[in-house]
């Protein structure tokens, strides 16, 4: 048998319907490991059964299985956070609990581990997504290797390793608003991709309406990098030079044809005045963003609560710090 221990972090919201299936592939996929292992799913405040299966899960496997119950629900990469805290291995590995990056992938991605990279990501082969998903994908993926310089092919594919020290890294990071891939991918010194299948939902409904798509690109663009700010000023700056040169030619206009010309030229400053009030009203939204993360970072609440782990994992309490313990009740 391998040295070491790999993690499955799975954060599960209201699955019922799939948690049988992928807890007993789960199991499986682990057993051919050849090395121990857990998995560690995630209750992020679930309205179905869910909480009550991990529950049961856990007491009836605490060799393996690690259920983590956050007091209530506080978004995807929180609840990833949450298990990441209480992962114990020296490869950990992120999955979607709706099976449609199916477990039996997690194998290929401790390999690629096993050979020397730090980060591992997985490429979704064909996607069984919405074309709009797909599209919005692509795009986001092609903004982010411009705009990072780490270029992935798939950052939206929860299915990822990392290596120990990087999952450390991560849970060091204070800010409270993550997107665990993109935060990965900065700490990597070794990033490497591998082709993994990709299913279609079996059972229940996609959490991510369009909103909350919106609301994870924008994190995951904000929460990265300053570059949005710096386009900004690069949009204001021509918008300026633009303005500038308008207002010679109307200038010149007005020596050509007199005063009368374009209604004593009210309408054409009223349009000037527009771009300029649009590009200065985007401009303190995007400021205001900025400072109110730092303002949430600053005040550095905790990411989530714990309610309880059951298991053989490490007990923690808000925001991840650690304490040895097989089942702890915490707050809520």
């Amino acid at each position: 048998m391998k040295t070491g221990c790999v993690s499955v972090v799975i954060p599960i919201y209201n699955e019922e319907a799939n948690l049988p299936e992928l807890l007993r592939r789960c199991l499986e996929m682990g057993r051919t490991l050849d090395r121990a292992f857990e998995i560690v799913l995630v209750d992020d405040g679930s309205k179905d059964g869910s909480r009550q299966m991990l529950t049961a899960a856990a007491e009836r496997d605490t060799a393996h299985v690690v259920a983590v119950l956050l007091n209530r629900n506080y978004g995807q990469h929180a609840a990833v956070m949450a298990g990441l805290a209480q992962a114990r291995g020296d490869i950990v590995v992120t999955l979607d609990g709706d099976l449609q990056n199916p477990p039996e992938e997690v194998p290929k991605l401790v390999a690629a581990v096993d050979d020397g990279h730090d980060v591992v990501g997985g490429v979704r082969r064909r996607r069984m997504d919405t074309w709009f998903r797909r599209t919005a994908s692509r795009t986001m993926n092609r903004i982010m290797g411009r705009i990072t310089g780490v270029y992935v092919t798939d950052y939206g594919c929860m299915l990822r390793a990392y290596r120990r020290d990087i999952v450390d890294a991560i849970l060091m990071s204070g800010e409270r608003s993550v997107y665990v891939p993109a935060l990965g991918n900065s700490f990597a010194g070794s990033l490497t991709e591998v082709i993994v299948e990709h299913a279609e939902r079996r059972a229940g409904e996609s959490k991510y309406r369009l909103s909350s798509l919106v609301n994870l690109y924008f994190d995951l663009l904000v929460g990265t990098t300053t570059a949005p700010l710096r386009l900004l000023s690069f949009v204001g700056t021509l918008s300026a030079l633009a303005g500038l040169g308008f207002g010679v030619f109307l200038l010149v206009l007005r020596f050509i044809y007199g005063p009368g010309w374009a209604a004593e030229g009210v309408f054409t400053i009223f349009a000037v005045l527009f771009i300029f009030l649009g590009v200065q009203l985007l401009g303190m939204g995007l400021l205001g963003e900025y400072i109110g993360r730092i303002s949430r970072d600053v005040q550095r609440r905790p990411r989530y609560l714990v309610h309880q782990v059951i298991g053989s994992g490490y007990a923690a309490g808000a925001g991840g710090s650690i304490g040895r313990a097989a089942s702890r009740e915490i707050g809520a």
